[in-house]
């Protein structure tokens, strides 16, 4: 698990994901692709990586947008996986 203090740091290292606003150990992105193929090509990737590593985001997908939260439920906040994945 990451604790809170090191929590910054964390973020400073993954400069494009934000600390969620719902007040949990967690990070959030959002990305936008071209159209629903590309989002879902990119979803696939990171289905195979998270298959890899036994780490499963909490994710979102509309048409080329997809948002993914990454926290690990185990440890109730971030954790090395979630950095891995990030």
């Amino acid at each position: 698990m990451v604790c809170k203090k090191d929590l910054e740091n964390v973020l400073s290292n993954l400069t494009t994901w934000k600390k969620t606003a719902d007040n949990r150990d967690a990070i959030f992105k959002e990305f936008k692709f071209k159209d629903f193929k590309s989002a879902f090509a990119f979803m696939t990737s990171i289905a195979l990586k998270a298959e890899e590593i036994g780490h499963h985001p909490e994710w979102f997908n509309v048409y080329s947008k997809v948002s993914i939260t990454l926290t690990t439920h185990d440890v109730q906040g971030l954790s090395e996986k979630d950095i891995l994945l990030g």
